[in-house]
């Protein structure tokens, strides 16, 4: 079976949302995004810069745990990297702003 490709960031983000259907897939990025924001706002309040080279690591190490151990799938960023890391946090804001839940509805997500 070939796998859809897309051609625009609206034709992707819906893709994104049903590949993080589970409640718990989503809660383990936020968790990994936040600590990615906090240790960017440490690195530049500090001016320890050196931390911006371990921004990826909290992302991909909680996102990986949620693919692979909690919502059995690939995760998107293998294929789609920048589009994914723009729906990570586009996800995260939505969330932190309450307003997710529409945008997980238009996707065909049911609460769960």
């Amino acid at each position: 079976m070939t796998e859809r490709r897309y051609a625009t960031f609206a034709e992707f983000w819906p893709f994104y949302l049903r590949e993080h259907s589970r409640r718990g897939t989503r809660l383990l990025h936020y968790i990994g995004t936040t600590l990615v924001v906090l240790l960017g706002v440490t690195a530049l309040a500090t001016r320890e810069l050196l931390l911006l080279l371990a921004l990826p690591l909290p992302g991909y190490f909680f996102a990986w745990i949620a693919h692979f151990g909690h919502e059995k799938n690939r995760p998107a960023t293998f294929t789609y990297p920048l589009w994914s890391l723009r729906a990570d946090f586009r996800m995260w804001w939505l969330w932190l702003t309450r307003r997710l839940r529409p945008e997980l509805e238009a996707a065909g997500v049911a609460p769960r």
